[in-house]
Parts: structure tokens; sequence; C-alpha cells
């Protein structure tokens, strides 16, 4: 085998689940801005992951966070890193990725969940008040 014909084996193996995850974009991008008002989830269909990497059972689950458009977590798995990739490429999803952050997960019977996590306005607000009880209680 010649050169391009590794580098396309290593692009197909890099980029496996980019086709699959393009497919569902516009649903996926739809339950991000739904996750505002609670948790949203998706069924996948199987054979879309079986066929992109050629393996009867794949293992795909993953659970990750986005905060600012980046990955949280250490190190995701392929079809985080290809799903993140996707989302980054799409300027709607984008916009939404850099705002809010969002738990994403997909388990192994292939159910994708999307949950804002953003912290509240309030949240932030709460630790000075805390410091300020503190600082008082012992003066």
């Amino acid at each position: 085998m010649d050169c391009a014909g590794h580098e396309l084996i290593l692009h197909q193996i890099l980029e496996m689940y980019t086709y699959t995850w393009k497919k569902y974009l516009p649903v996926i991008r739809l339950l991000l801005k739904k996750s505002a008002s609670g948790e949203q989830s998706l069924t996948l269909n199987r054979t879309d992951f079986e066929k992109s990497t050629k393996l009867r059972k794949p293992v795909c689950s993953f659970a990750v966070e986005i905060a600012r458009g980046r990955f949280t977590t250490f190190n995701p798995i392929a079809p985080a890193k290809d799903l993140l990739e996707v989302l980054t490429l799409d300027s709607i999803a984008m916009t939404l990725l850099r705002k809010y952050q969002y738990a994403i997960s997909l388990s192994s019977d292939f159910q994708l969940t999307i949950k804002d996590i953003t912290p509240t306005a309030s949240e932030p607000d709460a630790l000075p008040e805390a410091e300020d009880t503190a600082s008082t209680a012992k003066n």
C-alpha cells in the first residue's frame, strides 16, 4: 500500500463518527436549545455507528462536559471528540457551546442525553455572601 493509501485509512479512522454526527446535527442543535428547560434525550440508530466503524458492536458510550466550547473532561473517546468537532464547525451550535455549559452523554444503548449545566446567575453571588458571613463571625 502506498503512502496515499495509508493517509486515507488514517483519515477514515480519525473521522470515523463525523459523518454520523453530521446526520444528527440539526436534531442535536435543537436539543441544545431545548436543554435550557430540562434534560433532553434522543435515541440514535445503532447501525449508523456500526457503519462508521465496520464493527458489529461498536463501543461508543461516553459522558463529557463542555464549557466555553471546550471539553472539561480529560481525554474523551473518539465519538465524543468527533461530536464536538461537528458541533464547533456549526455556527449556531458553537454559539450555544460558548454561551452555556453542557453535560452530554451517550449510553451503551445509544441514548444521547444533553443537559444544560450552566451555573445560574445567583450561584456566583452566593459565595461572597458566605464569605461576608464568615468574616462577620470572626470579628
